[in-house]
């Protein structure tokens, strides 16, 4: 059976901690003409030291670009491979995930993308939890990315049909490509076995890095939509609603407006709790109207239902609280 080529290219910039993990993951697959490239942006920790062990194995370049985007077109542009895989310089593959794909695409000549299941995993490869991947449905796709990234493999002509990565993007510059090249025709296929991991570091858990992705994420959608679906707009008022969010909305001087709560004022606490809960409510309504208005420029009904179903459970859950 002669299998389709294969390349697989690493966007790498400082992550010299991790990429060893990485390198390792796809060298494992032991796929017969292989071919591996990394695109590194010119990182000045121990990624470069790292590189040069597998001379031979891998092949690499250090340079200064434009970003990850960048990074990934160069990868594509300089291999030659009929299936792409994307895998970020922290993330890996699980072993057999890459002859899984080739005998996929080998069998399913009419199939452009395929994309499996994949985990969220720390800095020491523990499994946070499972992606939440769905079958097909590129109406879903509007309103939830339910693709994980490096789990996604793709035919070279669908960079020929449909273009590259838009490298104007930082942080969701997949999930436009999977709705451009859906939009345009792409035919996606699910496969229900779990290919990739995908790191989760500290610092993307901060509340500055999740409001630049869901800023981008939004403007985003807005330009290749014309709008932003409601589930977006529900989580841009989620994000900006953390404890640290919760705090601001009194501009630190929570302690001033209630009673601070002692081992034997149990009533002090029981009205700090449901005050700071009802405060997280109506906040997080008028954000998402608010959010709806800035990006859509108008509020849906359906928009309108399902703010008055959440105050209502939010209501009734308060009321439980006091009784």
């Amino acid at each position: 059976m002669l299998l389709p080529s294969l390349s697989v290219v690493t966007p790498s910039l400082n992550q010299g901690g991790f990429i060893g993990r990485t390198i390792w993951s796809v060298l494992n697959q032991d796929i017969p003409g292989l071919e591996y490239v990394i695109i590194d942006g010119g990182s000045d920790d121990e990624t470069l030291k790292i590189l040069r062990r597998f001379e031979g194995r891998v092949r690499w370049v250090s340079e200064e670009d434009k970003g990850q985007a960048d990074a990934v077109n160069k990868g594509i542009k300089a291999t030659k491979g009929d299936i792409i895989g994307w895998l970020n310089s922290d993330d890996i593959y699980y072993p057999d995930a890459l002859k899984t794909v080739l005998a996929f695409f080998h069998e399913h000549a009419e199939v452009d993308i395929i994309y499996g299941d994949g985990n969220h995993i720390d800095t020491e490869d523990r499994i946070i939890e499972t992606y939440h991947t769905l079958p097909w449905d590129p109406e879903r796709l509007k309103s939830f990315c339910f693709l994980c990234q490096p789990a996604v493999f793709f035919r070279r002509n669908v960079v020929s049909r449909f273009g590259l990565l838009d490298e104007r993007l930082q942080y969701c510059l997949d999930y436009e490509f999977w709705l451009r090249i859906a939009a345009r025709g792409a035919r996606f296929t699910y496969i229900r076995q779990t290919l990739a991991a995908t790191r989760l570091h500290p610092v993307s858990k901060t509340l500055g890095q999740r409001m630049k992705v869901i800023h981008e994420t939004m403007d985003m959608l807005h330009q290749r939509l014309g709008y932003v679906p409601d589930e977006w707009l529900l989580s841009y008022a989620r994000v900006s609603l953390n404890r640290e969010g919760e705090r601001r909305l009194t501009g630190g001087r929570l302690d001033t407006l209630l009673p601070e709560p002692t081992k034997d004022n149990f009533a002090g606490k029981r009205l700090r709790t449901v005050f700071m809960s009802a405060l997280f409510a109506m906040s997080a309504v008028f954000i998402s109207l608010f959010a709806s208005l800035r990006w859509n420029r108008r509020i849906t009904w359906n928009m309108l239902r399902i703010q008055y179903g959440w105050i209502r459970s939010h209501s009734l859950s308060l009321l439980r609280r006091l009784s």
